[in-house]
């Protein structure tokens, strides 16, 4: 058994895939709540379509299309990120496994940190984009919101 001064450079080593783990950790729940969300939202609109007027219909099926490319997006996200955390893992192994039994291990090293950040740099793409096709839905909501006529009558005021 080693002993604990000679392990405390191991341990120093695997901090780093450990604290990347932790903030991809993070992502995923932000990931996950926005998936939620788009699922949610997805549900309601699709319930809206069978009732609604042509005009209103089309629209809502316009954001139907939309949530569904976001929910593909945020899918790609999470796998992307899910598979940087597992290659993480595999690197805090590699490290272990390199310092304790003296295995050359330092390409799979660099291959796994490699990947592992690839991957990250995937999953934030993805939701970087997934954020700017939720502003061109709520752009489109905003510019039809904009444009219907009020149903409000005449003789009423608009709240202030």
């Amino acid at each position: 058994m080693e002993s604990l001064p000679s392990l405390l450079p191991i341990i120093q080593l695997s901090i780093t895939p450990v604290i990347l783990i932790s903030g991809m950790g993070a992502l995923m729940i932000t990931l996950t709540n926005r998936m939620a969300r788009i699922v949610d939202r997805t549900r309601v609109v699709a319930e809206l379509i069978p009732a609604a007027m042509p005009e209103d219909r089309r629209h809502l099926e316009s954001q139907l299309d939309i949530m569904w490319r976001r929910a593909l997006l945020i899918r790609r996200a999470v796998t992307s990120n899910g598979l940087s955390m597992l290659v993480s893992c595999l690197l805090v192994v590699a490290i272990f496994g390199s310092a304790m039994f003296g295995w050359k291990l330092e390409v799979l090293m660099l291959a796994f940190f490699a990947a592992s950040i690839s991957l990250l740099i995937f999953s934030l793409v993805d939701f970087l984009r997934d954020i700017f096709v939720s502003l061109h839905a709520l752009h489109l909501q905003v510019e039809r919101a904009k444009n219907k006529p009020s149903t409000a009558p005449p003789w009423t005021s608009p709240k202030e």
